[in-house]
């Protein structure tokens, strides 16, 4: 289970300094601490509407994000705030509160651009919270988000990014929540009640009209519309009495309104359950690490006068996580090849079957851990350093064979070098004594267990070693005719041949074997590959279509909403048409009765 991070209160994670956005780097060591998918909420608005009351029921605390009591905005840049998700195991969730956008104190607004952009750009769902009703002025005050294809490049393409090409940055946009407070209308269209959707719905619509006050209408209403299609709404009433708003975090839930109260806790309700975990491009979850890259990767873009580009980032961070993913997988392949292997191995197959089986789990950690693997690069490159750890084991492997055999001739034939050398066999007979002797030691020899690979090849270099003292032996025994020794040395020399052949044979299969285990490496790596690029198509296949439906739906709501714009018109056409008709009719009738 990972470990939770829950942070007793908010803390700046980017502050907005002398017109300069500068990342906290204590900020970014808490994100780095969360490895669990993390939620992202963040508010933006105007300065003094009451965000920050909202994030604090969100984060289930009373006070925690500095609300202010005064026309002064509080908040700077955007702080943080990270807790245990209240109604997600295993998921954090965290809060950005935003400063107040158009603080007459700051003069000029470049950075509130960017502070709403880098909101969109960090979040899984984007609150816009305004106050009063939902009416031009409101939507003038969202200029931001028509300025985001100004401020946001999707892609590293040049001439993508505009507003037509809405999919593009749907397929990474947060979902959009308005919030309207101190809402004082009633909630009804011709009489009939509506829901706050179908407000912010209607509050959406389009006007009629190519000339420029017409454009000036609908452009931050398309863009919504196409930037967001996952849309909703809800309303506050005031939460109390005017002579109670400046202490708001202090007072008792009895002095709140209750249709406020009931308000808040539908919000944070829906909030809390419908917001999905941040994902980037081909549903890939967003964890704390991942999301403090993205934050230095965009902060840094702004600084440097870029755009901030989601495809770079998402690269950039590929390129870390990737890295990353290598050097887990090899520490993997490590730790597996450490637990069950124990040199020397009987034989190299036996090596080679724990090598492939570590390997197989140690590409599966590669393949999880990694994604946008361009060129397949880092595959490639852990492709190479577990072939090398193979080398390496089958080096260890065969050092440890021998060194264990060396160790074995040590201690079995070292008593028959004694002898030797008292001349035990040095007498007539003696020979065949020490060839009897020499057999039963071999015969020892070979039955020790787990000598590894270079037994044989280590006791054919100790017999060569040992050859002129065998011919000693054979010389000086008086019992074998010159014939006899003849023979004799020709039967020795057949042996060391047929050893001899029986090692390059050894050596053959040691070969084809290391080729094979190259043939089925790159077979698993590719096995394992296709099936991550089959789940990867289906999971973009699954987003491009959520992608292209939302922009159907939207654009369906258009074409509706133009049709019925001309049936109405052609309907009050037909209307006065009729008037008319009917004044003709009147008069005509008229004066026919007065003839």
């Amino acid at each position: 289970m990972a470990p939770e991070i829950d942070l007793p209160g908010p803390m700046s994670l980017i502050d907005n300094t002398k017109g300069q956005l500068v990342v906290n780097p204590e900020a970014l060591k808490i994100l780095s601490a969360i490895t669990q998918p993390v939620v992202v909420v963040a508010i933006v608005g105007l300065y003094r509407t009451g965000k920050s009351y909202l994030m604090n029921k969100l984060a289930g605390k009373k006070n925690g994000f500095s609300l202010g009591s005064t026309v002064k905005s509080h908040t700077k840049g955007i702080w943080m705030w990270c807790v245990p998700h209240p109604k997600k195991p295993e998921h954090t969730l965290v809060l950005l509160d935003t400063e107040g956008l158009e603080d007459i104190e700051k003069g000029d607004n470049e950075n509130d651009s960017w502070i709403f952009a880098l909101a969109v750009l960090l979040s899984s769902t984007f609150v816009y919270n305004s106050m009063g009703t939902i009416n031009q002025q409101a939507m003038d005050q969202l200029h931001y988000v028509t300025e985001l294809t100004d401020r946001i490049k999707a892609n590293s393409s040049p001439g993508n990014d505009s507003v037509e090409d809405s999919a593009d940055f749907v397929s990474f946009f947060p979902a959009f929540v308005w919030t309207v407070r101190d809402f004082t209308l009633e909630l009804e269209v011709d009489g009939e009640p509506i829901t706050a959707d179908d407000y912010l719905e209607l509050s959406l619509k389009l006007r009629k009209g190519t000339d420029k006050k017409s454009k000036s209408f609908n452009d931050p209403r398309l863009c919504i519309r196409k930037f967001f299609p996952n849309r909703k709404c809800f309303i506050f009433d005031w939460p109390a009495q005017k002579k109670y708003l400046a202490r708001l975090e202090q007072l008792k839930e009895e002095e709140l309104n209750p249709d406020f109260i009931e308000q808040v806790a539908e919000f944070c309700s829906y909030i809390l359950s419908h917001s999905n975990v941040k994902t980037l491009s081909g549903g890939i979850p967003v964890n704390g690490p991942r999301l403090e890259s993205l934050v230095l990767t965009y902060v840094n873009a702004i600084s440097s006068g870029d755009l901030p580009c989601m495809e770079n980032a998402v690269l950039a961070l590929a390129q870390i996580e990737n890295s990353a993913a290598v050097q887990k997988a090899i520490a993997h392949y490590e730790q597996q090849m450490g637990q069950k292997v124990q040199l020397p191995t009987e034989n190299l197959q036996e090596l080679l079957d724990l090598h492939r089986d570590s390997e197989r789990e140690a590409i599966e950690v590669f393949m999880k851990n990694s994604f946008k693997d361009v060129d397949h690069l880092f595959q490639k490159e852990l492709a190479a350093q577990l072939e090398k750890k193979r080398d390496d084991f089958c080096k260890q492997n065969q050092e440890a064979s021998s060194d264990r055999c060396s160790a074995l001739l040590q201690d079995i034939f070292s008593p028959l070098e004694e002898e030797v050398k008292m001349g035990i066999y040095s007498k007539p007979g003696g020979y065949r004594l020490f060839i009897q002797k020499l057999q039963d030691l071999k015969k020892k020899y070979h039955e020790e267990p787990r000598k590894g690979i270079q037994a044989e090849e280590i006791l054919q270099t100790y017999l060569k070693s040992k050859e002129s003292m065998t011919d000693a032996i054979l010389q000086t025994d008086q019992t074998l005719t010159e014939k006899e020794k003849e023979i004799e040395v020709e039967h020795v020399k057949a042996e060391s041949a047929q050893a001899s052949a029986k090692m390059v044979e050894e050596m053959q299969i040691k070969y084809q074997q290391m080729m094979e285990e190259k043939e089925k490496s790159y077979q698993e790596h590719v096995k394992q590959l296709t099936e991550k690029i089959e789940r990867e198509r289906a999971q973009l296949l699954e987003e491009q279509e959520r992608t292209l439906t939302s922009k159907l739906q939207e654009q369906a709501q258009l074409l509706k909403e133009r049709c019925q714009g001309e049936s109405t018109q052609l309907q009050n056409e037909i209307q006065k048409l009729q008037k008319t008709l009917g004044k003709k009719t009147k008069r005509y009738i008229s004066h026919k009765l007065k003839i």
